[in-house]
């Protein structure tokens, strides 16, 4: 019974070990950020159109 419980405690302690050294990446926590988009110009011929057009030949 006694050899058991140790057993059991080691395994325990084993398994939290493993889980909490298995924390992933090392260093502070924190979210990249995003640049925002640049708005298109409205008069600006180099602006991708919105709606896919057809090739022409």
């Amino acid at each position: 019974m006694k050899s058991s419980f140790r057993f059991v405690i080691g395994t325990a302690t084993l398994c939290l070990t493993v889980l909490l050294s298995a924390c992933g990446q090392p260093g502070p926590l924190y979210l990249p950020k995003i640049p925002p988009a640049k708005p298109a110009k409205s008069g600006d011929a180099a602006a991708a159109p919105t709606t896919p057009t057809a090739p022409q030949q």
